[in-house]
């Protein structure tokens, strides 16, 4: 077992079982994460549930407005494990900018793009297309945006398989709900961070409240949303557990701000149910949560 940390094209983080048979991919379970700037994947052992493999990639994007599929590409040809077709379950969430969620009371499959529509105020391009994935037990539907040539390259790479995509933000529910239950509040706020955007989720006494993403430049915007979700959830910051994950550190200028604001903050953990291997021990437990958190999409 090893650790690498390299530059941006091959993985800023790299952690590979070695003695992994690429021959018994088929009974294994391959988790990837897709946005503008960044690729993460993982390999689940389907027995234990334990993480055996995972690599992180993030692109610059400065140098191309399109660089997620190139990159991509790039980074399957002649990848030992990437290149193999044959997985127990392949999920893929995916981060892009709009998504809504919708009561399933009320959601009909035919107005899915007009659900978007309504959200960003415009209607989706000819490049991408609505998907949907039904939160069952929270009793809603996921909707959102992506790209038809990121669904026609996941097609053509695993022609065999049946894939489930989703949206950033349902990996992130189904990760969040499996830890909720370990924390002591009736009232819990889960903050996912990206470079620039914060995804909130609130759950009260259990039960699934709220969910939705903002952008910020800077720790003071990010406080303010996050104080104006608290008193549009009618609840105040003292009678919050708050749970940090993602790109966030306790060194961070925006973690300070927070931590002078609200009294009961914590950093995150993997998520119950997912195992690890001692190799990731020097990994934050917070930081690759969500994509965690498609290992336990349905």
């Amino acid at each position: 077992m090893r650790i690498d940390t390299i530059a941006t094209v091959t993985p800023t983080v790299a952690i590979r079982e070695d003695s992994f048979d690429v021959s018994m991919t088929d009974s294994h379970q391959l988790c990837l994460e897709m946005g503008k700037e960044r690729f993460r994947f993982c390999v689940i052992e389907p027995d234990n549930h334990q993480c055996i493999w995972l690599e992180d990639y993030t692109f610059p994007t400065l140098l191309t407005e399109n660089p997620l599929l190139p990159s991509i590409r790039s980074i399957y040809q002649n990848h030992p494990i990437l290149q193999s077709s044959y997985w127990k379950s392949i999920q893929v969430s995916v981060n892009s900018p709009s998504f809504t969620l919708v009561p399933s009371g009320l959601f009909r499959k035919e107005y899915a793009a007009q659900y978007l529509q309504l959200m960003r105020g415009n209607p989706l391009s000819l490049s991408e297309h609505a998907l949907v994935y039904a939160h069952k037990k929270e009793g809603f539907h996921a909707v959102f945006s992506i790209d038809n040539a990121l669904t026609d390259w996941l097609s053509a790479t695993y022609p065999l398989q049946q894939i489930t995509v989703v949206h950033q933000s349902s990996a992130l529910i189904q990760a969040t709900a499996s830890v909720d239950s370990v924390l002591n509040s009736s009232q819990k706020l889960s903050l996912n961070f990206e470079d620039e955007s914060v995804t909130i989720i609130f759950r009260k006494a259990g039960v699934f409240q709220y969910c939705n993403r903002f952008s910020f430049k800077n720790a003071t915007d990010l406080l303010y949303y996050i104080l104006y979700v608290i008193n549009e959830l009618k609840t105040e910051p003292k009678d919050l557990e708050v749970v940090l994950f993602g790109e966030i550190t306790p060194f961070a200028e925006m973690y300070a701000s927070l931590e002078s604001f609200l009294p009961h903050i914590k950093f995150g953990s993997t998520p119950s149910g997912v195992q690890v291997t001692p190799a990731f021990d020097d990994l934050p437990e917070h930081r690759y949560f969500s994509l965690y958190g498609n290992t336990l999409i349905d």
